[in-house]
């Protein structure tokens, strides 16, 4: 488990002065990566790390050779089109670069005339997906979502009995995982209208979010050996905001008797900047759950995971129509939650994974599934804000939403901040919803 050590020393001050700009989601103690080059010039991808409202350009600070050891080779495989070699190597080349880092952007660096030329304003900057995805796993680790949506269709039943005893999961579709901002067709699938004789092929109607997590697996383990519990946290590299959009009534008619399909794999939105697991250790908090419920099973259960299992990170759902856009009104606050809402973290999602004998590789993504909190403004899809589609939302434009219309933009929001720690954020994770093609 990563520590707090110097990085995170809420005293640090950058000589990259937006980095101090009050309400920043980048200041020294944050340090994201990402996947960068300068908007409309053609050139070649690479690594990026986010200081204030700059971008370090990791391939042309690995040029100027600043560093040697572990740091020296952390950079040279983050200056690469995509971080999956930087993930490969594990936490102390993560934690050396991090800290090279810290001391080259700090206020006073001798490394100051190295680093600047190497600076990209984040204004100029396109992104692309951090990591090649090999495997995307969707976790369901909201209680309260499970919980929530179960009262929709098993209202005497609503939560299945093996919820609290297995993390439940199923895989998903990597090509249609795209990096905010990102805009996608309304899909298009079999739904089926209570009392018709058959379905019919057609636009979704029911287009909803899922605020989500993403986390991005650093080293894997080979081929039938699972990942313990006291050493899952040292293959987690970094985490991203994640909006899992769903088809809730193609989904409907689908389901049965398998998981999500079409409803799901026609769009993944993620952030473009990976958080890392380390820049989280200052917001840990323990792992609880109610007196009553059943403890995990002993490969899920661990000392570490109990003390400070959970990270706490609020998130927020903003939604903004394409009237308001019109008008140039702001987007408007939906719902907020926190990640420490989930009923199984990180380690055990990682440990469960694994435990069958699945090889887990680097750039591999788990999403968190939807996580609601325990109050009705906590919960982080439209299907339960709304009851179904029952209580519309009333927007500040006039406007109501029971599900997103054509044009709608969403925009996920995720930041840490605790007593004696500095504030650090994940940017933004836009998506749009353009028109289904005809036909």
């Amino acid at each position: 488990m990563m520590t707090v050590n110097e990085t995170h020393d809420p005293a640090l001050r950058s000589w990259v002065a937006s980095a101090q700009a009050p309400g920043t989601d980048f200041p020294i103690q944050n340090l994201p990566l990402a996947i960068v080059r300068r908007r409309g010039r053609g050139e070649p991808w690479r690594g990026g790390v986010a200081i204030g409202d700059q971008i370090v350009d990791l391939a042309a600070l690995h040029r100027a050779h600043p560093w040697e050891g572990l740091a020296a080779e952390a950079l040279a495989a983050a200056a690469q089109p995509k971080l999956n070699a930087l993930m490969a190597l594990g936490p102390a080349h993560w934690s050396a670069l991090r800290r090279a880092l810290s001391h080259a952007l700090r206020e006073g660096s001798a490394l100051r005339a190295t680093v600047e030329p190497c600076l990209l304003p984040q204004a100029d900057a396109e992104y692309d997906l951090p990591a090649h995805i090999g495997d995307y796993t969707d976790f369901y680790t909201s209680v309260h979502h499970a919980t929530n949506i179960g009262k929709l269709f098993r209202p005497d039943n609503p939560l299945l009995p093996n919820y609290k005893w297995v993390p439940i999961g199923y895989h998903g579709r990597c090509s249609s995982i795209g990096v905010s901002p990102q805009a996608f067709r309304r899909p298009r699938g079999q739904i089926k209208v209570p009392d018709a004789a058959a379905p019919v092929l057609a636009p979704s109607r029911r287009l909803d979010i899922e605020l989500e997590m993403g986390v991005f697996v650093g080293p894997g383990n080979p081929l039938g050996e699972p990942i313990p519990i006291e050493r899952a946290e040292d293959h987690v590299f970094g985490v991203v905001l994640l909006n899992d959009w769903s088809a809730r009534d193609i989904q409907a008619w689908e389901y049965q008797p398998l998981g999500p399909f079409l409803a799901k794999n026609f769009a993944t939105t993620i952030s473009p900047w990976v958080v890392t697991w380390e820049a989280l250790a200052p917001y840990r908090v323990p792992f609880e759950r109610p007196a009553d419920d059943p403890p995990p099973l002993p490969y899920l259960d661990g000392g570490a995971n109990r003390r400070a299992g959970g990270v706490d990170i609020h998130l927020s759902v903003e939604l903004r129509t394409a009237a308001m856009a019109a008008c140039g009104m702001a987007a408007h606050t939906v719902a907020t939650t926190n990640l420490r809402y989930t009923y199984w973290t990180v380690a055990q999602m990682v440990a469960h994974h694994t435990v069958g004998g699945c090889n887990l590789q680097p750039g591999d993504l788990l999403g968190t599934g939807t996580l609601s909190g325990p109050e009705p403004h906590q919960a982080a899809a439209l299907i339960e804000l709304t009851q179904g589609g029952k209580q519309p939302l009333e927007l500040p434009s006039g406007e109501r939403r029971t599900f997103l219309e054509d044009g709608d933009e969403v925009i996920l929001r995720g930041w840490c901040q605790a007593p004696g720690a500095a504030r650090i954020g994940f940017g933004t994770c836009i998506g749009t919803v353009l028109p289904a093609l005809a036909g």
